[in-house]
Parts: C-alpha cells; sequence; structure tokens
C-alpha cells in the first residue's frame, strides 16, 4: 500500500500569499514546488490572505485546516502559522493606536497556539522588516521596524513557553546589508528576491524537515533550528 503523503497548511497574510513575488509566486509556492521533486514528501496548503492579523487568523484557522483533507476525511499533519505583521502597523497617524497591541497579540497568538497544538503539529515564523521611508502605507498604515521587532519577541517567547517550532526572521533579514533590496517599492510586501531569502531558509529549517522526513533527502549538514 502506498504511503499517504502529510498535508501541511500554512497560513498567515499576504507574505504567505506570495504578494509582490512576480517571479516565484512567494516562498509558498516555491517550497510547493521544491517538494513536488520529492516522492512523498508533503503537500502544501497555501492560505494566505492580504492584510489579515491574528484575529482574522483565528477566526477562519480550524474551518480550513477541516476543509484540506483528501482521503478519508483525513486532515493535515501540521500547521506553519505566519501572521502579525498587520497588527503591527498604527492606524491613521505615526504614532497612532496599533492594529493590535503588543500585549494583546501576545495573549491572543498563546490561545491560538495552544487551541491549533491540541489537534495538530505546529510550527510558527516570524516577521519581516519594512522600508519605513515608504510610510505610511495605503496612506493610513504606519509600520515601523521597531514595533515590528517588539511583536516578533513576542512570538519567539510564546513559542519558547508553549514548546512550539519557531524560525526568526526580523532580525536576520534586517542584518543583511542590502535587506532593503529585499522589500517592494510598497514599503512593506517583499519582492522576489525577498521572497526568495524566505525560501532558503524556510527550505533548510531542521523542524520542518524533520516533521517532513527530508532531512536525508537534502544532505544538510548547517541547518536552522
Amino acid at each position: 500500500m502506498t504511503d499517504i503523503p502529510k498535508k501541511l497548511l500554512i497560513i498567515g497574510d499576504s507574505g504567505v500569499y506570495g504578494w509582490g513575488d512576480l517571479d516565484g509566486g512567494g516562498w509558498c509556492e516555491r517550497l510547493r514546488k521544491n517538494w513536488m521533486n520529492h516522492p512523498g514528501a508533503p503537500i502544501i496548503y497555501s492560505l494566505g490572505v492580504r492584510g489579515d492579523g491574528l484575529e482574522e487568523v483565528t477566526k477562519r484557522w480550524h474551518l480550513e485546516w477541516q476543509s484540506r483533507g483528501e482521503l478519508r476525511r483525513k486532515v493535515p499533519d501540521g500547521i506553519i502559522l505566519a501572521v502579525g505583521l498587520n497588527d503591527t502597523a498604527k492606524i491613521g497617524k505615526k504614532n497612532g493606536r496599533p492594529k493590535l497591541t503588543a500585549e494583546g497579540y501576545r495573549f491572543g497568538l498563546q490561545q491560538l497556539i495552544r487551541r491549533i497544538k491540541l489537534q495538530t503539529a505546529l510550527m510558527v515564523i516570524g516577521l519581516t522588516p519594512v522600508d519605513e521611508e515608504m510610510m505610511p502605507f495605503a496612506e493610513c498604515l504606519w509600520y515601523s521596524n521597531n514595533s515590528i521587532e517588539i511583536y516578533e519577541s513576542q512570538i519567539e517567547e510564546v513559542c519558547l513557553e508553549e514548546d512550539i517550532p519557531f524560525l526568526s526572521m526580523y532580525k536576520e533579514m534586517k542584518g543583511e546589508i542590502n535587506h532593503l533590496s529585499l522589500i517592494n517599492s510598497d514599503g512593506i510586501h517583499l519582492n522576489s528576491d525577498g521572497h526568495y531569502w524566505i525560501y532558503q531558509r524556510v527550505k533548510h529549517w531542521k523542524a520542518l524537515l524533520k516533521w517532513a522526513c527530508l532531512e536525508e533527502r537534502y544532505n544538510i549538514t548547517s541547518l536552522y533550528i
């Protein structure tokens, strides 16, 4: 009997959707195509919605998850959660109120993680920097790297507390000498180079490869935790 491949749901915002990547369709699409070259590798469902924040993902994740089984009502074996950038945006003015405060984001994220991990394997990805010179986005949303760093630290702390694999993004991408060249002209979305950068990082993520049973196929000696 042929083994049934695992199913992986990647849920989040426009970064998951792949907005800005005119060449490869986004880091999720790049990963999906790569895994298709490995017989038996997990099947990826990319479920990103532009503008989504934590509250929107919290409302839809369970229905999305339940609806992605293919055989005998089998639900996906794992979820990658990548959301939070839109929650950092201050509305109306540079020092306005964010869509969701850092404290509110942390509380909501912890509650969501606790719900998800009771039903399936969960991994979480961090946030990406923005080009502050291009703010405000859509003439009303102010994103700042200082806020993004704070919110990503909240993600990391919650993942540590809940023993969930976490792949940081902000510090690593911000540390690139040419990190602004990875960001689209709108200031918040990544371009094709930016999505490729994330794809390479996710593709070599040890926790993901172990879950996917792809460690030996990639034959990698130095992996992200």
